[in-house]
């Protein structure tokens, strides 16, 4: 599992490794976001703009798949988690590291980050009275349960994330320890391919919250547009 043992102080609050290890994924991810960016547009274009491309491209084709209407506009938020899970998990296979979502500390803000931004995007889009109307559909008496829900499935994806990554490890470490380093390559794959299957599932996750939060009113729209039609 993560070491979480605290490496330095600033005033009373402790810095872990885990910190230490997102500020610099996130440091990394930056700087080669403005290298590849920064010849955008060129008549030929190189390989990583390519790569760039095709990625972003990919995110935007899953986005639309499950939110139809402004995929646009989740593609920032969604791909960034993508990209960021996905290096975080993978950071893990570089000797002498962890991977930083084996910290269940790192995943609960990824998963607050995912909370915030279901009702950031719900009430950007549908505005704050018609948002909050969909706590009181199909009757106000499941207000209560609504509320929990919400709070619960933060949990879990916190947990979720958490606990594949950690048992991850912990698994490559018992099999070095039972057999050695005979079997490293089988092992290695096992970990990128779980690491992938991690981040997407995360990933989809969020973005299944998030474009229920926004299409909360869609369905009631769509049924008064039938009424408006049949009366017509």
């Amino acid at each position: 599992m993560q070491d979480i043992a605290v490496l330095f102080q600033i005033g009373p609050v402790g810095i872990s490794s885990t910190v230490v290890l997102t500020w610099i994924i996130m440091l990394v991810l930056t700087l080669s976001s403005m290298m590849v960016t920064r010849r955008l547009g060129e008549s030929r274009p190189g390989m990583a703009q390519v790569g760039l491309e095709t990625v972003v491209s990919a995110i935007e084709e899953t986005i639309s798949n499950v939110m139809a209407e402004k995929p646009g506009l989740l593609v920032p938020f969604v791909g960034t988690l993508w990209v960021f899970i996905v290096v975080s998990n993978l950071v893990g296979v570089l000797p002498g590291l962890h991977s930083p979502t084996g910290d269940l500390s790192l995943t609960a803000a990824l998963a607050v980050l995912v909370f915030f931004s279901v009702h950031w995007y719900g009430i950007r889009v549908d505005g704050l009275r018609r948002y909050l109307q969909h706590y009181l559909k199909p009757s106000p008496l499941l207000f209560p349960f609504h509320i929990l829900s919400e709070f619960s499935r933060t949990l879990a994806l916190a947990v979720r994330l958490f606990g594949n990554i950690a048992s991850l490890e912990m698994a490559a470490l018992l099999v070095l320890i039972v057999a050695g380093f005979l079997v490293p390559v089988p092992l290695l794959m096992l970990h990128v391919v779980e690491a992938l299957i991690q981040a997407y599932i995360f990933g989809m996750l969020a973005l299944v919250y998030i474009a229920g939060g926004i299409q909360s009113l869609h369905t009631s729209r769509q049924k008064l547009q039938k009424k408006t039609e049949k009366t017509e």
